[in-house]
């Protein structure tokens, strides 16, 4: 093949790609499109202040008060507050333990991001999205 028709075949083909609307720019990758692959619900645990441990501890300790006679008493005081104050501990983060909703999205780019609501979201596994302003939307 001579250079001239190399030169041909290479601005015909140009001219065909740009004519079908398959230009090099089609094949660009969006970094902020992508689609939903899940969706979760996360329980998260709350934190405890120290009420939960000092009212458990109280009201351990005063049932365990109520418990054998002399020396034993004074034992199951002890171990009655203690296991109040673990027990109110884990008490007050189960009460303020939150549900939180995570979208789970794969981008064009490969990268996958997570974003989380505290409320229920619409989106569905397999929905195009594009990130705007850090914030999900539906393309």
């Amino acid at each position: 093949m001579k250079f001239s028709q190399i030169a041909r075949s290479v601005l015909l083909t140009g001219v065909f790609l740009s004519i079908a609307g398959f230009s090099s720019a089609s094949y660009a990758l969006c970094k902020e499109c992508g689609k939903v692959t899940s969706l979760k619900t996360v329980k998260v645990k709350g934190e405890g202040t120290g009420a939960g441990v000092v009212a458990g501890g109280i009201l351990g300790g005063v049932l365990g008060h109520q418990v054998g006679g002399g020396r034993g008493k004074d034992v199951a005081t002890v171990a009655g507050a203690a296991g109040g104050a673990y027990v109110g501990h884990q008490a007050e983060k189960e009460i303020k333990s939150t549900i939180k909703y995570q979208v789970h999205v794969k981008l064009e780019d490969g990268v996958s991001r997570t974003f989380t609501f505290a409320a229920p979201t619409n989106y569905q596994v397999g929905d195009k999205i594009k990130i705007r302003d850090g914030k999900l939307t539906r393309r």
